[in-house]
């Protein structure tokens, strides 16, 4: 059965993308269904932090569901349907305004780079493999997408793996800046809670400031909410939790932020 599995662990609200047979790949209703799964995560005040994964040892995502594409994509009326699914799905990690995160082991490919991309965080294992197949598909991939990979890696790698369609390792995706961390396979799931650990004890309004204000800086001058930046940052400084800070550091002991 194709679908998001959810679980909140601690601090971390999981989304575990499964469809095992078909290395995760993801179906029309899973896109449909991951905005709503990251608003309801983004409104809970016990989620610090959103953590993406695949399910089992063999991928993260595979992409979509090709199997699909004769009935849902063939006709423009499906096509715009499908794309328009894709495209909220894969703005809603950088919308939301907690940190989200990608686990990546096995296979990453197509839609699954696109959803590691639009993440904060990419921790990947030695053994993730990457590709971008849209050019051996036929496929015109979304402007949104191709723009947040140029952002991440650049227009040199954007292009060399688009019209490459070639599949490279995760040593290479930490090179282009893809990934941020590789590590072993047999440590991800510890090196992985390690690090989400880490954030979930930070101030979570700091980390929110700061998460808007670097989406923000992406974009063209006249179009970034410099009024929202400021309101975000000055709510840290009103806020219990920077008293709490201060009194933590003084004490020399470690915080414990409330989001308030």
């Amino acid at each position: 059965m194709a679908e998001l599995i959810t679980r909140k662990e601690n601090a971390i609200g999981w989304v575990i993308f499964s469809n095992p047979t078909k290395f995760n790949a993801l179906t029309y209703d899973m896109w449909t269904a991951l905005p709503g799964v990251i608003a309801t995560y983004d409104a809970d005040p016990e989620v610090r932090l959103i953590a993406f994964t695949g399910d089992g040892e063999k991928s993260f995502v595979s992409g979509s569901d090709i199997s699909q594409f004769e009935t849902s994509r063939g006709d423009a009326s499906g096509q715009a349907t499908y794309e328009q699914a894709v495209v909220a799905a894969l703005e809603a990690p950088r919308l939301c305004g907690k940190p989200t995160l990608a686990k990546i082991r096995g296979v990453c490919m197509g839609g699954g780079m696109g959803l590691a991309a639009a993440c904060d965080v990419r921790i990947a294992a030695m053994n993730a493999t990457f590709c971008m197949p849209a050019s051996r598909r036929g496929l015109g991939y979304n402007f949104p997408g191709i723009q947040r990979l140029v952002h991440l890696i650049g227009a040199a790698h954007a292009s060399d793996i688009f019209f490459s369609a070639r599949k490279f390792v995760a040593a290479e995706a930490l090179a282009m800046g893809f990934v941020n961390r590789v590590v072993d396979a047999a440590d991800l799931d510890r090196e992985f809670m390690e690090y989400c650990t880490l954030i979930s004890e930070n101030a979570p309004l700091t980390i929110a400031a700061a998460k808007f204000s670097i989406s923000q800086s992406i974009l063209e001058v006249g179009k970034r909410d410099l009024g929202q930046i400021a309101r975000k940052i000055s709510s840290c400084f009103t806020s219990a939790d920077y008293q709490e800070g201060q009194r933590a550091f003084l004490e020399k002991r470690k915080p414990n932020f409330q989001g308030r």
